[in-house]
């Protein structure tokens, strides 16, 4: 058997988990680097057994997986993983098992971002570096709005600690309710314009789908306030890049701060790399010590109990 561990960038899977169960019935391959394409991911893939994902960093969308005729297992971290056509590995027979999930630390990161960008830390580290010494006025937390758009788990941790800061904290989101709002000591909205328009700081925290792609765009940026910032650790293609670029750059909002990016790895040459006024972090919303030995962990699990014929956490019907 012939176990593949995709998109180990840091190289910690087989550190973070003990993988001797697998390791007794299998051959285990580490891919470091980002395969690319349908094409390239099949190339490297072709005779493996099971794959290990991590996340959604190499999606298997039915193209794929009718070109893995001797692929049989699919491991994700979490219980959902919208990389993978579910329906399609059902019925090629490849069955898919998922893990446990940490909940906290997207929300710690998108409140880093936010104090980085409230408080210009990454500018100010590069001018003390460089010999220089107070440059920028920070801005104040106490008196500002928080505008959250998705109250879900995160968007609801984010907000507590919004009110820790004194600040206002009105969400929204499309089913959104007075009821929830009111459990999270937040103010509803009356609507995504109404928010956008009144924030100082707008964060994202919604589930990517079709109803949330493109959420934010060219006439939702012109609504806010050109003081305003904008913090994406949800999914890139929520907010509309070529809108994004051109906000930060024209100052049509002060600045923004992403995690999450259409493409990811993100190009080498693309135009985000080059954003005035803005913090790019590589999708790290997730990328935490515990959250990687508990992924690794059970996927570890996950694979040993399928090649023991008992599989567990499994998240589609195989045909």
């Amino acid at each position: 058997m012939h176990i593949a561990i995709l998109d180990d960038y840091q190289n910690v899977a087989l550190s973070m988990a003990d993988w001797s169960a697998v390791a007794a019935k299998a051959e285990i391959a580490v891919f470091n680097e980002h395969l690319g394409g349908t094409d390239a991911v099949a190339g490297a893939l072709a005779g493996f057994d099971a794959a290990v994902v991590m996340r959604e960093r190499t999606p298997f969308p039915r193209a794929l997986i009718e070109k893995l005729p001797d692929l049989k297992l699919l491991v994700t971290p979490g219980m959902r993983n919208l990389g993978i056509d579910l329906d399609a590995a059902a019925d090629h027979g490849v069955m898919v098992c998922g893990t446990e999930n940490v909940g906290s630390t997207t929300s710690e990161l998108a409140w880093s971002l936010i104090l980085a960008l409230a408080r210009n830390v990454v500018g100010e580290d590069a001018n003390v570096r460089a010999g220089k010494w107070q440059s920028s006025v920070g801005i104040g937390l106490s008196d500002k709005t928080l505008g959250i758009l998705g109250l879900g788990k995160i968007g609801a941790s984010v907000a507590a600690v919004g009110r820790a800061f004194g600040m206002e904290v009105v969400a929204w989101s499309r089913n959104l309710t007075e009821a929830r709002c009111a459990e999270h000591g937040v103010r509803l909205a009356a609507s995504r314009d109404a928010l956008l328009s009144e924030a100082d700081f707008v964060t994202i925290h919604m589930v990517l789908s079709e109803r949330t792609r493109a959420l934010v765009g060219a006439r939702e940026f012109a609504l806010m306030k050109p003081t305003a910032y904008l913090v994406n650790t949800s999914r890139g293609p929520i907010v509309e890049e070529v809108a994004l670029i051109e906000a930060v750059t024209s100052r049509r909002i002060a600045g923004a701060a992403i995690d999450v990016y259409d493409t990811e790895p993100l190009p080498p040459d693309h135009p985000m790399r080059r954003l005035p006024n803005a913090i790019l972090t590589p999708h790290l919303g997730y990328v935490t010590d515990r959250n990687y030995r508990l992924w690794y962990r059970q996927c570890a699990e996950d694979v040993a109990a399928w090649l023991d014929g008992a599989p567990v956490r499994v998240l589609n019907a195989p045909a």
